[in-house]
């Protein structure tokens, strides 16, 4: 297994494996009109792979904080460090068939790593219902800040788990 550097050239295979979790597991909950840009958020500071035998076998991102995101503010409530001194994870997918062989623990730590490379404290938030990925970062030993509810357009509320990073 291979973690590198997303390329512009894996956004293809990344879609396709995006689209292969979705069907299966329902990540993400909407899926975007425009899902390699879904993959590029304009706060994305940079982006990793995981690859095995030439196949995308995961994906994670590692982005600035924007206004809406709960687990940056959450974080800097409870520490009084500023939002500024956090990095959300996010996008993280493992295709079903490449599950099981530690690839997303993998991924997050090559995220983790990147974001203490840049002096930031990482954190993220999952759907509350994701229970699989709540597993891994509480294995992982992420700390849940809260659960809270987020406003996804007019008439939608989500619950979503926002976890910190170990310090």
């Amino acid at each position: 297994m291979d973690i590198r550097r997303r390329e512009p050239d894996d956004l293809g295979a990344c879609v396709r494996a995006l689209a292969e979790v979705h069907r299966a597991a329902g990540y993400p909950v909407d899926w975007p009109g425009q899902p390699a840009g879904w993959l590029s958020p304009p706060a994305l500071l940079d982006s990793w792979v995981a690859e095995r035998d030439g196949r995308i076998a995961g994906h994670i991102g590692l982005c600035r904080s924007e206004p809406g995101d709960a687990a940056p503010g959450l974080w800097s409530l409870r520490t009084g460090m500023p939002v500024e001194g956090v990095a959300v994870i996010s996008r993280l997918f493992v295709p079903p068939a490449e599950r099981g062989h530690g690839t997303g623990a993998l991924l997050m730590a090559r995220a983790v790593g990147a974001a203490r490379e840049r002096a930031l404290h990482p954190v993220l938030d999952v759907v509350a219902s994701d229970t699989a990925a709540a597993a891994l970062y509480e294995r992982l030993g992420w700390s849940l800040l809260e659960t809270v509810e987020q406003r996804w357009g007019p008439n939608r509320v989500v619950a979503v788990r926002c976890y910190a990073a170990p310090r």
